[in-house]
């Protein structure tokens, strides 16, 4: 469902403003990243130099920084995620998903749809497709053998 998500409602006004907060939250991971690395830049030249106050400061700058990179990522990944799974289930979604599955099956031939990925399988079947009656009728056959 994911792949049929973004191939198909890419253009919807929800997705579209999803992507952006997923572009701003990558941009600031980005930035942050890059002042650590320049604190950790600043903090060899200030070992190099002798200067232990100076190294003292930007290592623990550094320490938190991470700290606070490592809190935004785990915190944004959560809520993005959590959007994502709301823009993937809702209504006119799954609606228009599961009528153009039913079209499909249905215009060629199949009596069942299944998503393997899923714990529940099933997409849609067919009830006019029943092999109950020729189910029990070979294996009263066998039985009989």
């Amino acid at each position: 469902m994911p792949k049929v998500y973004t191939a198909f409602f890419r253009d919807s006004r929800a997705v579209r403003q999803f992507e952006e907060r997923s572009a701003k939250v990558q941009s600031d991971i980005d930035r942050m990243t890059r002042e650590i690395q320049d604190l950790r830049t600043r903090y060899a030249n200030a070992m190099q130099s002798d200067d232990q106050n100076e190294a003292l400061r930007l290592e623990t700058l550094i320490n938190r920084r991470q700290d606070y990179l490592r809190e935004f990522y785990q915190i944004r990944t959560t809520e993005l995620e959590n959007e994502k799974k709301r823009l993937m289930q809702s209504g006119s979604f799954l609606e228009q998903v599961y009528d153009e599955i039913r079209f499909i099956a249905e215009s060629e031939g199949y009596s069942i749809v299944m998503d393997l990925k899923q714990n529940n399988g099933i997409i849609w079947y067919s009830s006019t497709v029943d092999i109950t009656d020729k189910l029990i009728s070979n294996l009263q056959t066998r039985s009989r053998h």
